[in-house]
């Protein structure tokens, strides 16, 4: 009988039987294998981890504190630089008045606050934070706007000054959902058109706009939101933003206009030359619709003339809510209560008399001022001294020049006769009138009453005398 063939794995099998239920073993390479590595592991050294670190660096010297008397250098380099970014920004003004007033205004803005004032024909240049630009608005009697310089440059063409335009960074100034209106003036100007110029300002404004955000500001020509002033010399441009909205001089509180009125920082700017003081005594014996009156009772009772009305820098971005709230909280405080007041008014118009007293009313101030009927040949002293000033009728007005002819001399006499150890100061276009009145003018002003150039004449008149 041939035999089997062993199988391979019937040693293992037995091996496994005579050892017991043990596993069986990994091949001799493997183990071999394995036990040089095991071996190599416990030959390696183990890790000890280091001392506290603060013992492997070398002793350093404290720091002696600073002396009690000052801050450390880098805190005190902080709080000095905190000063510098909470000082308010200086900005370039220009305020425009009537020819004439210059003076005048140039003294009530330092008085508020202006610096660098310069004067300039039809205005006053300054230099301050946006706040003075409030209080110049708020409390100015003789502006008639207060602009705020962005640009200027030299200039040869359009492309010149729209370039210059465009560099203007106007989003940061108003927002595009704001209307605007471009308004160019020009002296000695090579440009052939102003409208062409016009058009291109607005154009670099919207341009920027439209860059910047990816909107523009619509125009609106009757009421904008936004007024952008250009004034352009032979070779030189300048950009302003009016922060005034409507002309100063439109205070809100004459609701009716006599046939000739007189604009309010005009005559606000008369009674400043006169020297008129409030307590003294004060006549209009040619009131119409009041104006003098008004701004003579304003003076008196410390009432800032811009506390009736809106301007244009609230609806700038810029504008700092809280100090202009702070700063009308205080002129209202700072307002005197109505009374009687040695302020006088009268005109032999029944109609003009009623506008002045309407305009007054409304103004809350008619038991301030003494109205009354009253033709001018017939007047008398309220006072026994004090301030006569008067916008007569003159050939503009009244279109009768014969008529005047014969009023001004017996308005002279009766000047003269009634009214010694007074100042009359009288505004008039008539350039007869210095003839006329046979009184001897001790100073002449010109001013400018709108387009129309004036005089300001002033009589000191003494009794017995035409002087």
């Amino acid at each position: 009988m041939t035999e089997t063939p062993k199988r391979r794995d019937t040693l293992s099998i037995q091996k496994v039987a005579e050892t017991g239920d043990r596993k069986p073993s990994r091949p001799a390479t493997s183990r071999k294998v394995n036990l040089e590595r095991d071996r190599t592991l416990k030959q390696k050294p183990e890790y000890k981890k280091p001392e506290k670190a603060v013992h492997d660096k070398p002793d350093t010297p404290k720091r002696k504190p600073p002396p009690k008397d000052r801050a450390p250098r880098p805190e005190r380099e902080i709080k000095e630089k905190r000063e510098v970014d909470k000082a308010p920004r200086i900005e370039q003004f220009f305020a425009t008045c009537p020819r004439g007033l210059e003076n005048p205004l140039a003294e009530e803005l330092i008085a508020l606050g202006a610096e660098n004032v310069e004067k300039t024909g039809g205005g006053v240049g300054f230099f301050g934070p946006m706040a003075v630009c409030y209080a110049a608005n708020l409390h100015s009697r003789l502006a008639t706007r207060i602009l705020l310089r962005v640009s200027a440059g030299k200039y040869q063409n359009e492309e010149d000054v729209y370039q210059g335009a465009l560099a203007v960074y106007w989003h940061k100034w108003f927002g595009a959902e704001r209307t605007i209106a471009v308004k160019v003036v020009a002296q000695d100007s090579p440009l052939k058109s102003l409208n062409f110029i016009t058009l291109k300002i607005k154009d670099a404004v919207c341009d920027r706009f439209r860059e910047e955000t990816g909107m523009r500001p619509s125009v609106q020509t009757l009421e904008p939101d936004v007024r952008i002033r250009a004034f352009l010399t032979r070779d030189r441009y300048t950009l302003y933003l009016d922060t005034s909205g409507e002309p100063l001089y439109k205070r809100g509180l004459r609701k009716q206009s006599g046939v000739a009125p007189i604009n309010e920082n005009l005559a606000a700017g008369i009674l400043k030359l006169a020297g008129w003081k409030p307590g003294e005594a004060l006549y209009d014996p040619m009131c119409g619709s009041g104006t003098f009156l008004l701004e003579a009772v304003q003076m008196a009772l410390n009432i800032a003339p811009g506390l009736g009305r809106g301007f244009a820098f609230e609806k700038m971005l810029r504008m700092d809510k809280k100090i202009w709230t702070s700063m009308k909280a205080d002129a209202q405080k700072s307002c005197q209560p109505v009374q009687a007041l040695p302020i006088f008014g009268s005109d032999v118009l029944g109609g003009s008399l009623k506008d002045a007293d309407k305009n007054l009313k409304a103004a809350g101030l008619r038991e301030a001022v003494t109205l009354s009927k009253t033709d001018i040949l017939d007047i008398e002293p309220p006072a026994e001294s004090g301030v006569l000033v008067m916008n007569p009728p003159y050939g503009v007005r009244l279109g009768e020049e014969e008529e005047l002819a014969a009023l001004y001399p017996r308005l002279g006499d009766v000047l003269k006769r009634k009214f010694a150890n007074w100042r009359a100061y009288i505004i008039s276009a008539d350039a007869n009138l210095p003839k006329l009145i046979r009184l001897s003018a001790s100073r002449k002003t010109p001013l400018f009453n709108g387009a129309l150039e004036c005089r300001l004449y002033e009589y000191r008149l003494v009794a017995g005398s035409n002087r």
